[in-house]
């Protein structure tokens, strides 16, 4: 993997949403054909012997690469979606990230307890989104579930870490600062 390719690209939004927040920008990660094409192949190599069935991806941006790699992999795709998002029947998840509160959705046939799942998103920063993904697919108890992240800010605090028992994998390992 082109690491230096990936670190080269992304953007660097200080004080955004929040004043002290630096927000890593991956979709200019996404306008770049050999970057995209990167991130998905190395995605698909970490996972490509692990039996996923279906990625659930995280809104938005974990819908833009998890969709991809659900397709190359041969798994199916589930939208994890901000409330009201969604039109059947839904299971949520609350939780709290850096800068507030939120909520997250999937329909209830989403997924099988048979399934092994990838839950993908584009940043781990505290991991209250992850965690909330995570215990919101393991509500389906799928036979196993890993979480994936283009980006670990590896000098934040974990706030919600992710379960023990979720084997958690990035691409990339960035500072804050």
């Amino acid at each position: 993997m082109d690491k230096k390719l990936l670190v080269d690209n992304i953007r660097k939004v200080p004080d955004y949403p929040v004043k002290g927040i630096m927000f890593f920008d991956v979709t200019t990660l996404f306008k770049n054909h050999r970057c995209l094409m990167e991130i998905v192949d190395s995605i698909c190599e970490m996972y490509r012997d692990k039996g996923i069935t279906k990625v659930a991806g995280v809104e938005s941006r974990g819908f833009v690469v998890g969709a991809a790699v659900a397709a190359k992999l041969g798994a199916g795709f589930v939208p994890v979606r901000k409330p009201g998002k969604l039109p059947a029947e839904i299971v949520s998840e609350s939780y709290s990230k850096e800068y507030g509160t939120d909520v997250i959705e999937m329909h209830t046939d989403a997924i099988e307890p048979g399934d092994v799942v990838l839950v993908h998103d584009d940043i781990l920063a505290t991991g209250g989104t992850a965690s909330a993904a995570v215990r919101l697919v393991k509500k389906f108890n799928p036979k196993a579930v890993y979480a994936n992240f283009i980006i670990d800010i590896v000098d934040i605090p974990r706030s919600r870490p992710i379960p023990s028992d979720v084997e958690v994998s990035s691409l990339l390992q960035l500072s804050e600062k």
